[in-house]
């Protein structure tokens, strides 16, 4: 006699008529739905006779359970850690793990990581780069669902997830306008790195609208706080009425804020500061604390796990770039405290 097939979670979903997840939370008693949802995907499950055991799922659809995170550079931790987070919280709510991999970068390195994956037999993999800089495409030669999180791809066809930098500018400009600045200076990263960029787009975007043009140009430099200081220099020599910088970091943004103060300038009174990424190592320890935006990484992961699922599973995932909005956090270095 040939015993029966156990049914799956997707089959579950397909018939109760809901997602992969919102059927995984019915099931598993976790997340906001209804409760006529939850009763219809529970009535699905008691059809099919279905088996929540993880491990029994994994064999009997030949899959491993488990899902490949590779980030392109441990240098980039601060962010690759939240965005694993929320990765990995996306990732129970169905079941799945994660093995993790790290590559020196390149297309070379990653192709090692793959093919490391591949003999795991991953279900899918989720690429986590570095957005100042573009991540190697795969394409489709690998055989195995690849989603991108931040950071770009040169394949129009991948689907990449990555902040919306663009849009940080406009914030924190926005912000600034929004207070009565009126002579704002940027003073960011390195020129030519895709963050930078778009984030000097965003501010001199909102200022064009406002009416308004920046005291000075803008100053690229390092991603350190001593750029910030000796940015803070040629900037007060330049445009000595500056009354806002706009950094395109938290960790500039900290040295800004110390050559302000040695340079006697009052912050936020004479000068306001904005930084970007929500780094509590510099954003809560600068005094005053940096009005900033944090980037909502956790989500992006979880966003990006959301699309893997997709493919895993073989809906029609649409190829493209996802732009996660941030939100803007306000303290003393724009608003006295108070």
């Amino acid at each position: 006699m040939t015993a029966r097939r156990a049914s799956t979670l997707t089959e579950v979903a397909h018939r109760a008529g809901v997602s992969l997840t919102t059927a995984s939370k019915a099931i598993n008693g976790q997340g906001r739905i209804s409760e006529k949802t939850r009763a219809r995907v529970l009535a699905a499950a008691r059809e099919l006779s279905f088996s929540p055991n993880p491990m029994a799922r994994s064999l009997i659809s030949g899959r491993s359970g488990t899902v490949g995170v590779i980030f392109m550079d441990s240098l980039t931790e601060r962010f690759v850690v939240p965005v694993m987070l929320g990765a990995e919280a996306a990732l129970s709510e169905v079941d799945l793990s994660m093995i993790i991999g790290d590559t020196t970068g390149g297309a070379e390195g990653l192709g090692v990581q793959v093919k490391l994956m591949q003999r795991r037999k991953v279900d899918g993999l989720l690429v986590v780069g570095d957005n100042n800089a573009p991540t190697p495409s795969l394409g489709d030669r690998w055989g195995v669902p690849v989603v991108y999180v931040h950071g770009g791809t040169d394949g129009p066809a991948d689907v990449v997830h990555v902040p919306d930098d663009r849009g940080h500018g406009l914030l924190v400009a926005g912000h600034l306008v929004d207070l009565g600045r009126r002579r704002i200076a940027h003073v960011t990263g390195p020129q030519g790195a895709r963050a930078v960029e778009e984030r000097v787009a965003g501010v001199s975007e909102l200022l064009a609208d406002a009416g308004l043009r920046p005291v000075a140009p803008v100053m690229h430099g390092p991603w350190s706080q001593r750029w910030g200081r000796a940015a803070v220099r040629q900037l007060l020599e330049a445009a000595p009425g500056v009354d806002a910088i706009a950094c395109g970091s938290d960790q500039i943004a900290a040295g800004v804020v110390d050559a302000l103060l040695a340079g006697g300038r009052r912050v936020p009174d004479d000068v306001a500061v904005t930084g970007v990424d929500n780094w509590s190592v510099f954003a809560l320890e600068t005094e005053p604390p940096l009005t900033t935006v944090d980037l909502n990484l956790e989500a992006m992961g979880a966003g990006a796990v959301q699309d893997l699922f997709g493919v895993i599973d073989g809906e029609p995932v649409a190829g493209g770039t996802r732009r996660h909005p941030g939100g803007l956090v306000v303290r003393g270095s724009t608003v006295p405290a108070g």
